[in-house]
């Protein structure tokens, strides 16, 4: 479902304006910051600056959000500039023609290179119903780094690509959770311990990156490709792969 950006905000654009991944006279696709709030909510708590705003500046044009991305996360987010692109691209949305594909640094390695949670998930604060939420995983790299964890002399760590087939509520987060592969950098859901480690390399963000978004396109069905480049702490954490004594790799 499309989400209007609030018409009732101030029309200045009050920092950078986001780097444009893909445009087009209906749609565009841009690489949201991590640390950049989506939209006003909820979960605001006195924030004033939203992606909404900067985007509305920055096209000195109405847009239409077609999806969302946590806070915390950066990459590829999908937007309309008329309510008819919006639709069309929520009914592909919802119809699965939208593919998005996540890198994610884990703690652990997992058993199988590809692997698929299938576990229920709520809807988050006041909606406790839960529904089906499945999420594709593939191992890209394994490292071990030579720094000591619960007991053991390294710690384990890999990077996936992660493919929700579902679209809940912080749900890689939480299926990475359910898996017992906590999601490096993630307060909510995570493990405090590795997250303290990564701060102590210098990485303060939640390595949640949406990094592909792949979908057809509103008037032609031809198809629709953007990739977001990993920010700088993101690539401190890649380079960690690199310096590690990695495992098999996929």
């Amino acid at each position: 479902m499309s989400i209007p950006a609030d018409p009732a905000a101030p029309d200045a654009a009050p920092h950078a304006p986001l780097p444009v991944l893909h445009l087009d006279p209906a749609f565009a696709v841009v690489d949201k910051p991590a640390g950049l709030m989506v939209h006003d909510s909820a979960l605001a708590r006195g924030e004033t600056d939203f992606a909404a705003d900067r985007l509305r500046a920055q096209f000195g044009r109405p847009v239409f959000l077609v999806h969302r991305l946590d806070r915390a996360t950066s990459g590829c987010l999908l937007l309309a500039f008329d309510r008819e692109a919006a639709s069309a691209l929520g009914k592909a949305l919802m119809g699965g023609e939208v593919r998005k594909d996540y890198w994610a640094v884990c703690r652990g390695w997992p058993a199988e290179t590809a692997f698929t949670i299938d576990h229920p998930l709520d809807g988050g604060p006041g909606k406790p119903q839960k529904k089906p939420a499945v999420t594709d995983f593939e191992v890209l790299d394994r490292c071990e780094l030579d720094l000591p964890s619960a007991g053991f002399s390294t710690s384990r760590y890999a990077l996936l690509r992660a493919t929700p087939l579902t679209g809940r509520f912080r749900q890689i987060r939480r299926h990475l959770k359910h898996a017992s592969h906590h999601l490096v950098g993630d307060s909510s859901h995570g493990d405090g311990r590795h997250n303290r480690t990564f701060r102590m390399l210098g990485i303060h963000r939640m390595l949640l990156h949406a990094r592909r978004l792949a979908f057809p396109h509103p008037l032609s069905g031809l198809p629709v490709e953007a990739i977001a480049p990993a920010d700088a702490e993101f690539a401190r954490a890649l380079a960690l792969f690199a310096r590690g004594d990695a495992g098999a790799s996929a």
